[in-house]
């Protein structure tokens, strides 16, 4: 008897003495449960309310699982419009704006951190004034339409966002905390400025290019309003689901369902399809530049 209890206290000393050794970790492990909950749930539910039934959609009973699957939100969606042309739309000015864009803002950042650059402050506070001072929308709708006649162009879709600033000076401090050294070596190897941007400066670059490009392909993906401003017969996905959600006003009474209502959908149902519809493109591609923003300077430095 004796026996059986020492052991047992053996057991639960050594089990408190593994649980205060881990504690730590233990607790770490809770709070990144808590945030993925936390950051997962939003997601969840909209997926739920776009498979949920209409009826109870409008009586809130929706969480993380849907009460009653139904596809009949994506039916409405998918019947409405035509979306081929649109979704090709989107990503034919995804895939072209994206390239030029990160193109451009490696140049310009390039360029801005170049130590032999004398205007290089002044280009660069001349950048960041227009962070903070726009022209406002009538300008830019008089230059778009009047001045460069952009209207129902495809290149109204790459020129006005070519560069965003924010991402220039993303790209200037990244170049900014490389070693100098490596361009001095170019340069003494005869190397002109275009061959140690291209072959020096862009191979160190990728983890910025790909936050950059992230960026870029992300405001590509959900412009809508350059449609609505200069492109309506050039419409992208964005727009076209945005008149779809204008358009679903469809009021159900929660305390008269019919048999007749339950093939029907509801806004709310309506605009959570569209979110996801909208969403799930862009979130195929994270996994693809994922492995780039991870890295160091060091590993770039000697790759061939």
């Amino acid at each position: 008897m004796e026996v059986g209890v020492t052991c047992r206290n053996k057991k639960d000393i050594t089990l408190l003495k593994i649980i205060k050794k881990n504690l730590f970790n233990i607790f770490l492990a809770i709070i990144f449960f808590f945030i993925i909950c936390i950051t997962l749930y939003p997601f969840l539910n909209v997926l739920a309310i776009s498979l949920n039934d209409p009826i109870d959609t409008m009586r809130s009973v929706n969480f993380i699982i849907p009460r009653k699957f139904t596809f009949s939100n994506y039916i409405y969606v998918f019947t409405q419009n035509d979306l081929l042309t649109p979704f090709l739309m989107s990503i034919a000015r995804t895939f072209i704006g994206t390239p030029v864009s990160v193109i451009c803002t490696a140049m310009i950042g390039y360029v801005l951190s170049r130590r032999d650059f004398y205007f290089n402050k002044l280009f660069t506070f001349l950048f960041i004034i227009t962070m903070y001072v726009s022209g406002g929308l009538v300008p830019e709708y008089l230059l778009m339409s009047r001045t460069l006649h952009l209207n129902n162009s495809f290149l109204v879709y790459i020129l006005p966002g070519v560069v965003w600033v924010y991402n220039i000076i993303l790209v200037r401090a990244f170049i900014d905390g490389l070693p100098y050294a490596l361009q001095e070596a170019a340069m003494l190897d005869g190397a002109n400025d275009f061959k140690i941007w291209y072959k020096v400066i862009l191979p160190l670059c990728k983890p910025v290019l790909a936050t950059v490009a992230l960026f870029y392909a992300v405001g590509q993906w959900n412009s809508f309003m350059d449609t609505y401003l200069y492109a309506r017969k050039l419409p992208t996905l964005q727009y076209v689901l945005y008149e779809i959600m204008e358009s679903a006003k469809i009021h159900i009474d929660p305390h008269a369902v019919t048999q007749t209502t339950q093939n029907a959908v509801s806004p709310m149902s309506v605009r959570m399809a569209i979110t996801i519809i909208a969403t799930v493109p862009i979130l195929l591609v994270y996994p693809f530049l994922q492995k780039y923003f991870v890295g160091g300077m060091t590993i770039g430095a000697v790759k061939d």
